[in-house]
């Protein structure tokens, strides 16, 4: 059966809003990481641009926006760690959507030889798991499992106990122009 010139452009449309409209997660490809900012956000350079990305699914702790203000406690921790994986080395990147306004990060899993770096950092206790709506396409269950085993075995910021406070919550404490969730 042969499609005329009308069906053919019409089938074509429709493929292209479909795949527009679909939440798939798309792989952005390899990157080499040119800047940790803290535990959950990274500059990337490759595919002759660079882009910022917010790594999905996980919340760390956060940084002092100002020189007189204190971050919160594992940040400087999160931070380093980050580096010490992923920082001047080739990376995958899968992308999930863009972050919001004004910052317009990309949201990214990011994989270094088969290790997914996001939930690397959450098994360390280093970030906790995000307890928002994931992104649509990311598997939140592992993210999920990794902190309940870094909880369970108190590493990092879980060592705090009940002195702990979400990254979420110190936010709202601090609340600046600069936070962007």
């Amino acid at each position: 059966m042969r499609l005329s010139p009308m069906k053919k452009i019409n089938t074509l449309l429709l493929l292209i809003l479909a795949l527009v409209i679909l939440p798939i997660p798309s792989v952005a490809g390899q990157f080499t990481v040119i800047k940790v900012y803290d535990g959950d956000t990274i500059k990337a350079q490759g595919h002759d641009i660079i882009i910022y990305v917010l790594l999905a699914g996980i919340d760390a702790p956060e940084i002092a926006f100002k020189k007189k203000q204190r971050g919160q406690p594992y940040a400087q921790e999160a931070k380093q760690y980050l580096e010490k994986l992923i920082l001047n080395k080739r990376v995958d990147i899968k992308g999930y959507g863009l972050g919001p306004y004004p910052y317009n990060h990309l949201i990214g899993e990011i994989s270094l030889k088969g290790t997914i770096v996001n939930i690397a950092m959450i098994k360390k206790g280093l970030a906790e798991a995000c307890h928002e709506k994931p992104p649509d396409g990311l598997n939140i269950a592992p993210y999920c499992e990794a902190e309940r085993e870094a909880m369970a075995a108190k590493r990092g910021m879980w060592s705090l106990e009940d002195a702990y406070i979400s990254p979420r919550q110190w936010r709202a404490m601090h609340k600046t122009k600069h936070d962007i969730r």
